[in-house]
């Protein structure tokens, strides 16, 4: 599987999952941190799922008794904050590495 490109939205996408760790996080609460487009976050975080860098899961209950649609909440894995750290810590030497 080769690994995911990080773009500087998803620098940052990984920075608040860092800073929220261990708590999970929705897309939601992402576009209201970070100002990005839902077209735009929901694409790096499927990548980053699909890397095994989050996991995710659904809210249980059903939309009618939460009052709201259900939400999907994010999870940095154990691999995920390594190759986050490791991203973050290229970025801020200047020199962004997919690695």
């Amino acid at each position: 599987m080769s690994e995911p490109r990080v773009s500087a939205k998803g620098a940052a996408v990984l920075r608040a999952f860092i800073d929220a760790a261990p708590k999970p996080l929705t897309g939601a609460e992402l576009m209201d941190l970070l100002a990005i487009a839902s077209g735009s976050i929901y694409p790096i975080l499927a990548r980053f799922e699909s890397a095994k860098w989050l996991t995710s899961e659904w809210e249980r209950g059903a939309p009618v008794q939460l009052g709201r649609p259900r939400r999907r909440y994010y999870t940095l894995t154990a691999l995920g904050a390594r190759k986050a750290q490791t991203q973050l810590e290229f970025i801020m030497r200047g020199a962004p590495r997919y690695a």
